[in-house]
């Protein structure tokens, strides 16, 4: 593991090596020396831009179906129709257990949108300068979208949040068109480190550590190694990226040769190691099982991914980069003011905010141990509207399908994220309140007031609310697919079995379906 000042060094080190030596980072930076344009020759960008929607319009001046492509994207919809289940699905329609929902929050939400100016439900998607061509682009390292601004950068400077006293500085819109290129883990990991309102809160498998990771963090993404970045794995064709939450790829089908022309989801472990990857020279951990050889225990261990995903064996922990990532958020304990009667903020002793009085109380966690579950790529959720009933247990936000014996299952790991958040006790529904951080008295983060809030928000869908105000835990699902680490850090045989080869031990002790009795006497 590697502290935040490593990840630093490291940073550092991959732009020193890109200017020094002229060698091709693709992780931190996407510009490279073999680009066919040099975009500081363009007169189209040899302006001072006003707004990132002037940008735009110049880009499109030569990339001119760009736009068309982008708005066809659920990275511009936030929002998409669920062939398998009917339901429409995306950060647009879906309610969580950590931000809860845009409606009447759009401001702060929508800084991670792809586009400019989704301040509210009247956002104009069909206007192709509305789409933020930096936000994926930038290789200059200095483009920020701060939450708060619909999605704009800062244009001149300003105080952010008024009253805060923190100054905002433009961003040098010139500057960044002219050093466009190719998406990298620094564009991504923008918004994707930081779903869920903070580095790491949303995914146990996405944080800022992965921005320039050592091997240990993330084989693939190593800067000094591999320097896979995200579009790697994530090969994108007409601006669509593949490898979608909402549509996983989880049973295995072989490898997917680059340039291919099959509609599978590159995205996957199988596309580049196939089926069949485990040899007896890469079983290092692996003992050979009593009568079996090399050969046979590499034959064994490649059937396991009938059943199993190959990130359950080798992602053995999430948030390994140093990155806390959260584990609960508890909605219903907001509202608690310091000894001078203003909001306050805990933090525990790394730094961790562990409570705000806008926001509520937090567990985080780091080097966490996945939960796992039966998992064939469906996925259903509790929609605003759907009915839910307090009880002891977690109502899940998300369900994912699967089983022992379907045919088209394998053992999944996943961070299991656990919330406390308001509902309406009368409709026996999910609710969304308005806690956008500006200065609307209707905001929880403002008046402190929660039937105030959630008629706002409720409001904005055009959804029933009864006035009254309950909590109830809930849980929501997140498969764990990055930080993959290396070969001589994945799981033994001994982490899921035990010396007679059962599951009533280890991690897959909890896993339906399972046998719980002896299967084999494991080497001493």
């Amino acid at each position: 593991m590697m502290t935040r000042q490593g990840l630093f060094i490291r940073w550092l080190l991959g732009w020193v090596m890109m200017g020094v030596f002229g060698l091709f980072n693709p992780g931190i930076a996407a510009t490279t020396s073999s680009s066919t344009a040099d975009h500081t020759k363009f007169k189209e960008l040899q302006q001072t831009f006003s707004s990132g929607q002037e940008v735009t319009r110049a880009c499109l001046a030569c990339h001119t179906e760009a736009a068309k492509q982008v708005m066809k994207t659920q990275h511009w919809t936030w929002n998409s129709l669920n062939p398998n289940t009917g339901q429409m699905v995306g950060k647009k329609t879906l309610v969580n257990n950590f931000c809860i929902g845009i409606a009447s929050n759009y401001p702060d939400c929508t800084s991670c949108h792809i586009g400019y100016g989704w301040k509210d439900k009247t956002f104009d998607f069909t206007a192709e300068e509305n789409v933020d061509c930096l936000a994926c682009h930038d290789s200059s390292g200095t483009y920020r979208k701060p939450s708060g601004l619909a999605g704009h950068p800062v244009y001149k400077e300003m105080e952010f949040p008024p009253g805060s006293g923190e100054v905002l500085r433009p961003v040098d819109l010139t500057k960044v068109a002219q050093q466009v290129g190719k998406s990298s883990r620094y564009t991504c990991g923008a918004c994707h480190y930081y779903g869920g309102h903070g580095n790491g809160v949303k995914h146990g498998d996405l944080d800022t550590s992965l921005e320039a990771p050592d091997k240990e963090v993330d084989v693939h993404m190593d800067a000094l190694g591999l320097d896979f970045s995200c579009a790697t794995c994530h090969m994108t064709t007409g601006h669509q990226i593949p490898g979608s939450r909402f549509q996983m790829s989880v049973m295995r089908a072989g490898p997917l040769l680059r340039g291919m022309l099959d509609k599978r989801n590159p995205a996957t472990c199988e596309s580049c190691h196939g089926n069949s990857p485990h040899t007896a020279q890469t079983m290092v951990r692996m003992k050979p099982l009593p009568g079996f050889t090399k050969v046979a225990m590499a034959a064994m261990v490649n059937r396991h991914g009938e059943k199993i995903a190959c990130q359950t064996c080798h992602i053995p922990a999430m948030a390994r980069g140093g990155v806390a990532t959260k584990m609960l958020w508890d909605w219903s304990a907001a509202g608690k003011m310091g000894p001078d009667g203003k909001p306050m903020v805990k933090k525990d002793a790394k730094g961790h905010v562990i409570y705000d009085s806008r926001k509520g109380a937090f567990t985080l966690a780091e080097n966490v141990v996945p939960e796992y579950v039966w998992f064939n790529g469906e996925v259903k959720y509790t929609l605003l509207g759907d009915k839910i009933e307090k009880g002891e247990g977690y109502v899940p936000i998300n369900r994912f399908g699967g089983s022992p014996n379907d045919g088209k299952s394998r053992i999944w790991p996943v961070k299991v994220y656990r919330g406390i958040q308001p509902y309406d006790p009368i409709n026996s529904t999910l609710v969304i309140p308005n806690i956008h951080e500006g200065d609307d008295p209707s905001s929880y983060s403002v008046g402190f007031n929660w039937e105030k809030s959630i008629a706002k928000g409720m409001a904005e869908v055009g959804a029933p609310f009864s006035g009254k105000v309950d909590f109830i835990k809930t849980e929501m699902l997140w498969p764990i697919t990055h930080m993959v680490a290396p070969k001589e850090k994945t799981l033994a045989c001994t982490e899921c079995h035990n010396q007679y080869g059962a599951f009533s031990e280890g991690r897959m002790k909890n896993v339906p379906g399972l046998k719980k009795g002896r299967l084999f006497r494991l080497a001493p």
